[in-house]
């Protein structure tokens, strides 16, 4: 009979790994670590951003206007009033854009749906879905996609679906600022993180008194306690210290600062990133100043692109006339001086462009009787009474003076 033989394992020791390991107290571990999840929206400097950025937007008015032969004129019917003041049972118009243009910049991912709900065959109201409801598919064949809502297929050619910076592989489907932002997010917080834990830490002495004594006078809070009192409790306020000069040892220590952290500039930095990726002012996330010209450029070139995504998308899916459009107020967004203002009113109403009551209107007041007419020159003459001026009236080919 055979014996088995048990096998042995070799023992291979194993290579020491280079291992890195920091020693820290749980209150400095706590002080310069960040460690839990933050959305865009509970940053604080995206939050105000984007905040403006629908503020604006949702509080223009937003005119029906119709193509005519002399021009583009308003129109005021049932469908103007829904979009601009009644989307729906439970918002307002500012509300209602609120929540679009947020949904479009930040949970949406450049993404917003909008249900429009039908009685009798006319637009009863307009119902925002929120993001996390809706799902994109792509067709697998075809250029198209549907989208999903709770479960349920829709043809996006019923829905109001706004898109942002259009993706390069789905045009049709928007693409937000999450991944963009997400490391300077971070980095704000870890800087206010590191802020307020530097302001809150109780390691601050001012002053170290190195006593030349024996250690166990020190052992205790009560020995430390009588060796101060003796020499530095009844001393007044700014009255120098008198102590023996070979049993007491006076430093001075002096904290550090925030600018010894060198977290101003990188703030400052980061804030000016953000503002940046969200084309806005650096002062609306709390860098630089307020500066008219470069308020205004905001305004034509942030807000009113964003607006001629909701005019346009509003317009195709809402009006079936093809000779009427959204538009939004976009000039009662510039930042215009009241006197400046009033100058440009008065050249356009002398030289017959404005009437009156469209110059009142620019500076905010209420219209008034026999300011409905064009006038011109320097008669102040309404513009069908230009040839009656006796000077332009002859007699015998003389000019009747």
């Amino acid at each position: 009979m055979s014996k088995s033989k048990k096998k042995e394992k070799k023992r291979v020791r194993a290579e020491p790994k280079n291992t890195t390991a920091w020693l820290m107290s749980d209150e400095a571990y706590h002080t310069l670590c960040c460690t839990s999840y933050t959305r865009l929206s509970d940053n604080p400097e995206i939050q105000a951003a984007v905040n403006k950025i629908c503020d604006l937007i949702s509080s223009m008015t937003i005119h029906q206007m119709q193509n005519t032969e002399n021009g583009d004129t308003r129109i005021k019917d049932g469908i103007s009033r829904m979009v601009d003041i009644t989307p729906n049972t439970y918002m307002t118009r500012k509300t209602f854009m609120s929540v679009v243009v947020r949904t479009m910049l930040l949970e949406g991912d450049g993404n917003a749906v909008v249900v429009p709900e039908t009685r009798n065959g006319y637009l009863y109201s307009l119902n925002p879905v929120p993001p996390g409801r809706v799902s994109f598919v792509p067709e697998a064949a075809g250029y198209g996609y549907q989208v999903i809502i709770d479960g349920g297929a829709y043809d996006p050619g019923t829905l109001l679906h706004f898109v942002i910076n259009p993706s390069t592989e789905y045009p049709w489907k928007g693409v937000g600022y999450r991944a963009t932002l997400k490391e300077v997010a971070k980095n704000l917080k870890q800087a206010a993180a590191t802020k307020k834990g530097f302001m809150e830490s109780k390691w601050k002495p001012p002053v170290i008194i190195k006593v030349d004594s024996t250690s166990e006078e020190l052992s205790d809070e009560e020995g430390r306690t009588n060796i101060l009192d003796q020499y530095i409790k009844n001393t007044e306020a700014g009255k120098p210290w008198v102590i023996p000069a070979d049993m007491f040892d006076v430093v001075s220590v002096k904290p550090l600062s925030l600018n010894d952290l060198a977290l101003t500039d990188g703030v400052t930095l980061d804030k000016k990133t953000v503002a940046a990726i969200l084309d806005v002012p650096p002062f609306l996330v709390g860098a630089g100043e307020y500066k008219e010209a470069e308020w205004n450029n905001f305004i034509n070139t942030r807000i009113r692109p964003l607006c001629n995504a909701l005019e346009q998308e509003m317009t195709r899916k809402i009006l079936i006339s093809t000779e009427r459009y959204f538009k939004f107020n976009v000039r009662s967004l510039y930042s215009y001086d009241i006197e400046k203002l009033s100058n440009v009113g008065c050249n356009l109403y002398t030289r017959g462009i404005m009437t009156g009551n469209e110059v009142r209107d620019w500076t905010g007041q209420s219209p008034k009787e026999g300011l409905d007419e064009l006038i011109i020159l320097e008669n102040y003459i309404p513009q069908g009474m230009i040839g009656d001026q006796k000077k332009l009236e002859q007699k015998g080919g003389n000019i009747d003076e």
